[in-house]
């Protein structure tokens, strides 16, 4: 005869056992569950200064100031299993003289289902306004659809050297990582991967970053021509 421990542990032990091939099932739906994301990005407004681009800094250098602009459609990445969707937007430019290639997070922001709203980290008035936007819904895929307008960058671009100024063929380059409820994480791809699809679009033309800007410089006025 068992004891009662030993029916529970068996108890528990089929449970959990029951759990894990659910969860395995619940992870597998995404893998055939479609993804188109696409996008298109492109610098509106670049400078570079120099100063003290943090405040922990201890040295002046230069330090590069990228706005963008951002219409993006990533709709495909929620689905029911969609806890939150990470975004950010990267810097890439090659390091002259050698095969490296520098990249730096300039833009980033989370997107959560409506089922994790509670983990946002926004204010009361923005939380009222997500819960209702969300009402009685599951899947809100419209907050996928980004459409930035002259963003302003949350992060500067700095360099180990302390020069960035006048880097060339600079990119900017719009990348994503889905966290889902049940499974792993997954990242943007260069390529198709079964139903899931590469990001479409989402890096920009090649720039080349400005010379360093300074204090007596002064904004050159246009002149209409009639």
């Amino acid at each position: 005869m068992h004891n009662t421990l030993n029916r529970l542990q068996s108890v528990f032990g089929f449970f959990t056992t029951v759990a894990g091939v659910l969860a395995c099932f619940i992870a597998a739906t995404d893998l055939y569950t479609a993804r188109s994301p696409s996008g298109v990005i492109k610098p509106t407004n670049t400078q570079v200064v120099k100063g003290r681009p943090h405040y922990y800094s201890t040295k002046k250098e230069e330090y590069a100031i990228i706005k963008f602009s951002l219409d993006a459609d990533l709709s495909s990445l929620f689905t029911w299993n969609t806890k939150q969707v990470f975004v950010y937007v990267t810097a890439e430019w090659p390091e002259p003289g050698t095969n490296a290639t520098n990249e730096a997070v300039i833009w980033d922001s989370i997107i959560t289902s409506p089922s994790a709203d509670h983990l946002s980290n926004i204010g009361p008035h923005s939380m009222k306004k997500l819960k209702e936007s969300a009402k009685g819904r599951s899947i809100v895929p419209e907050r996928g659809i980004l459409f930035l307008k002259s963003q302003k960058p949350k992060y500067q671009i700095t360099h180990p050297s302390g020069k960035i100024a006048n880097a060339e063929d600079v990119t900017l380059k719009v990348h994503y990582s889905v966290q889902p409820w049940v499974g792993l994480m997954s990242w943007d791809t260069e390529s198709d991967y079964g139903f899931w699809s590469a990001f479409s679009g989402g890096v920009s033309d090649k720039f080349s970053l400005p010379a360093v800007k300074t204090k007596d410089e002064k904004p050159k006025k246009s002149r209409d021509t009639h």
